[in-house]
């Protein structure tokens, strides 16, 4: 009996239970941990899948950020594609429902960012504009929200509004002297107490100063005062309006002012409203003008495009802010011969 008590007490014995009960317990708390971390995976996955049939909703980003500690910009990046995809809805569920749980300054303002320009990019000017000015409430030097902020007063014809957004954005030493002239030439177009004639000089005056607002102001000639422009289409280089003079009626063409300018004698030549046939160095103008004395070939026609001379992408339509890079001002026009579908049309009938 004695010797069965000592063989218990035996050190080495104990020892050899410790060291089993230590691996049994690590053993079953690894393989708890990979059953866990299997687990996981498998939601994890789960959830991508369902990503990739584009069905994730907006509180599975917020649960692969609080659960499966996803970093932040993983999840904008991942809640991104949806506006990639045009989904824009979607993507500013997506931002309000991270709002909610994101409690860092700096991750809140560019949430704040990326919903604001979310929303600019719906269409949704006004609540663009009241998110960009909440982001200016805590960071009043931010000058991607005072630049969109710019944008939405610019959109929303408040133009005083964004003349002030610009004085911000001078101190910050972003040159905006190109939004400035354009904002000063809105003001006057959109003035709702002075005259056509009145807004017609005050444009004049301004163009004189700056070349850089020269279409904008022949646009507004073309549409309310034609006269005023024709009397003083010595002013002009016509070449850079030259989409707006092509599609101009024969009667609303003054050719005696027509005859002293060399640019609008060649492109009438194309158009075919001059008979003369005169020759020009640009060679779209030229093939026209030649094919105007084949009268049995008159199907040809011009088209014009417009690229950003920023970011060069391409539009089918001018605008004065170019909708991908928002310069301003930035569209140069690219001429292509194209079929006369009109004329063609005519025929059938």
């Amino acid at each position: 009996m004695n010797g069965l008590v000592l063989e218990y007490r035996d050190p080495l014995f104990g020892i050899i239970v410790l060291f089993t009960l230590i691996f049994v317990i690590s053993f079953l708390t690894y393989s708890f941990s990979m059953y866990k971390e299997k687990k996981a995976r498998r939601e994890y996955r789960k959830l991508f899948k369902r990503f990739e049939l584009g069905k994730l909703k907006e509180d599975d980003y917020v649960h692969l950020y609080q659960t499966y500690n996803l970093p932040f910009d993983s999840v904008i990046l991942l809640a991104s594609t949806f506006i990639h995809k045009g989904d824009f809805t979607k993507a500013i569920s997506v931002y309000l429902t991270l709002l909610e749980h994101v409690n860092d300054r700096v991750k809140k303002e560019e949430l704040l960012e990326l919903l604001g320009s979310t929303y600019f990019k719906a269409g949704l000017l006004q609540r663009s504009k009241d998110i960009f000015l909440k982001v200016l409430k805590f960071s009043p030097r931010n000058k991607h929200a005072l630049t969109y902020l710019l944008i939405c007063y610019e959109k929303l014809k408040e133009f005083d509004k964004a003349y002030e957004v610009t004085e911000s954005l001078d101190e910050l030493r972003v040159n905006i002297s190109r939004e400035k002239v354009y904002l000063e030439a809105m003001s006057i177009i959109n003035d709702p107490i002075n005259s056509f004639d009145k807004k017609c000089k005050q444009l004049l005056e301004l163009f004189a100063a700056n070349k850089l607002i020269e279409r904008v102001v022949v646009q507004y000639l073309l549409q309310f005062n034609k006269t005023f422009f024709w009397n003083n289409i010595n002013l002009f280089n016509t070449s850079i309006s030259m989409d707006l003079l092509w599609y101009l009626s024969f009667d609303d063409i003054d050719f005696d002012s027509v005859s002293k300018n060399e640019f609008l004698l060649e492109l009438y030549s194309a158009k075919g409203y001059i008979k003369e046939g005169i020759q020009s160095k640009i060679f779209e103008l030229n093939i026209l003008t030649t094919l105007q004395k084949d009268k049995s070939n008159q199907q040809a026609d011009l088209n014009f495009e417009f690229i950003c001379n920023k970011c060069k992408h391409i539009y089918p339509i001018y605008e004065n802010r170019c909708p991908h890079c928002h310069s301003i001002l930035s569209f140069q026009i690219e001429l292509e011969i194209t079929k006369n579908y009109i004329d063609e049309n005519q025929s059938l009938q």
